[in-house]
């Protein structure tokens, strides 16, 4: 990787000028301009501070970092790590915490790594192979033997799925044939994009949200996020609680059952 290329990239993909990124980095806009055309070759301290001014992930800090020649700062452990193992508990609390609702944990390319028993009715009649840790959600979703044949709403819920694989070009690729080309729905979506998913205790109204761990200084836990369905009606909600109580509650201190 070319590290001035690399680096204007970056900042003009931020909308960034030179003068802009310098005050935030602490130098100069001549500095910066003598870094982005090669006639200076920044320090590894300066590096790490536009990389961070620059606000990139961990990940993209690290490859800047390679590019300038430098070894890269942010580890990259493996999830059964036992320097990870507080995040192994944490994201343990925290799936079975949001019950009786479903709720899971994906790495950077969706591949499921825990989720809570809950999530057992968003996946019901999916196919065996497309279902569990290390499994794709995004797959799952828009699969015509996963998700696709209960989804209500599938056509806006599947842009949704797609809009977020920018990184993944080839499962973005595959997952793009699964989809019909409709046009835009002339409707409000609303406030937030739903998914309306047929199941066993009837039709399910959710809307998601995404938590990360936003203070992490590893690779692997700043790219683990929690996707958690919350009930759209009150119907919805009634449907998850019962169906949480016909599961029985998993050993305290043991993983959830998805794990």
């Amino acid at each position: 990787m070319d590290f001035p290329r690399a680096l204007r990239e970056r900042r003009t993909r931020r909308h960034l000028s030179q003068l802009d990124l310098a005050l935030r980095a602490g130098t100069t806009q001549r500095h910066l301009s003598f870094i982005e055309s090669g006639r200076s070759v920044p320090g590894r301290n300066m590096v790490v501070r536009l990389a961070e001014s620059l606000e990139l992930p961990l990940r993209e800090r690290n490859e800047l970092l390679l590019a300038a020649g430098y070894a890269p700062v942010y580890p990259q452990s493996r999830l059964d790590d036992p320097v990870l193992a507080p995040v192994r508990t944490a994201i343990d609390h925290i799936v079975r915490g949001h019950l009786p609702y479903p709720a899971l944990v994906v790495d950077r390319n969706g591949d499921m790594v825990a989720a809570n028993d809950a999530f057992d009715l968003i996946t019901e009649g999916a196919a065996p192979e497309l279902v569990g840790p290390g499994k794709n959600i995004y797959r799952l979703a828009l699969h015509p033997e996963g998700l696709a044949p209960r989804i209500r709403n599938f056509a806006e819920w599947a842009r949704h799925i797609l809009a977020r694989l920018g990184h993944v070009a080839e499962l973005r690729a595959e997952l793009t044939r699964y989809v019909p080309e409709l046009a835009p729905s002339d409707g409000q979506l609303g406030f937030a994009v739903p998914l309306h998913l047929g199941s066993s205790r009837g039709e399910l109204r959710l809307m998601t949200t995404v938590t990360t761990f936003a203070t992490a200084v590893d690779v692997t836990l700043a790219e683990l996020k929690l996707e958690a369905f919350l009930p759209v009606d009150p119907a919805t909600a009634k449907a998850l609680s019962v169906a949480a109580g016909a599961v029985s509650p998993a050993t305290p201190g043991q993983a959830p059952g998805n794990m």
